[in-house]
Formats: structure tokens, C-alpha cells, sequence
């Protein structure tokens, strides 16, 4: 069996503990895989598969590159934030031209916000026990 490699622009996206990586090949017919799965059984929601394909959209290559997404941690909506952050960083790399509007959407941002730990002696990260009078 004789494989034969593609020429890929790779890169890493990340949202709260999702990773996301992307291999973006050009010349393709449109075709996305998210872990082995089509992109369209993989996210549960249409707003969630949107939302990861919002880059290629917004570059008017939709159609025209295929890719492979490895994802893990988190949730579904994180895991598709992460896919569009990898996008975004993928299709610099294919095209510098587009960092203007991809910067503009604000899609190279990378959204840090995670949950913050639990400290001792309280209930939550900040929520105290009640207090009592007597």
C-alpha cells in the first residue's frame, strides 16, 4: 500500500482545554474531518459546525481545500472554537493576505478563559460557606 503524502499547512487551536490540530491541504474538494468523522456528524449542532468553518467562509475556500482536524479535551462548543482558532492559523500560512480580516472577526484570538480552581476552605473558587450568626 503506498500512501501518497500531501503537502499540508498545519497548525494548533485552542479554546479553555480543547486543542485543535489542523492539517489544511490545498487544491481539495471541500472535504473536513474532525477526528476521523465527517465535520457534520461530529459537532451535534449546525452552529457549532458553522462556527468552525466561519474562517473558510470568510477566505471564500470552502470548497476548495479539504481538512484533517485531530481534536480533544473540552466540550463540543469549546472543541469548535478551537477547530476555528487552528483554521485561522492554518490559512495564514496559506495566505498572509487574509490576516486583516481574519484579525477583524477576531478569530486569532486565542479565548483563554478557563475555570478557575477551587481554594480551600471555600465552596467553590469564590463562593464562601454561609454564614451563621449563633
Amino acid at each position: 500500500m503506498t500512501a501518497e503524502k500531501k503537502q499540508y499547512f498545519g497548525s494548533v487551536g485552542k479554546r479553555k482545554t480543547a486543542i485543535a490540530r489542523v492539517k489544511l491541504y490545498e487544491g481539495g474538494s471541500g472535504e473536513v474531518t474532525v477526528n476521523g468523522q465527517k465535520i457534520k456528524e461530529y459537532f451535534d449542532t449546525s452552529l457549532q459546525m458553522e462556527n468552525a468553518l466561519a474562517p473558510l467562509a470568510l477566505a471564500n475556500l470552502k470548497n476548495r481545500v479539504d481538512a484533517a482536524v485531530l481534536v480533544n479535551g473540552g466540550g463540543k462548543t469549546a472543541q469548535s472554537d478551537a477547530v476555528r482558532h487552528g483554521f485561522s492559523r492554518a490559512l495564514l500560512l496559506l495566505n498572509a493576505d487574509l490576516r486583516s480580516d481574519l484579525k477583524r472577526m477576531g478569530f486569532l484570538r486565542r479565548d483563554a478563559r478557563i475555570k478557575e480552581r477551587k481554594k480551600p476552605g471555600l465552596k467553590r473558587a469564590r463562593r464562601a460557606p454561609q454564614w451563621q450568626k449563633r
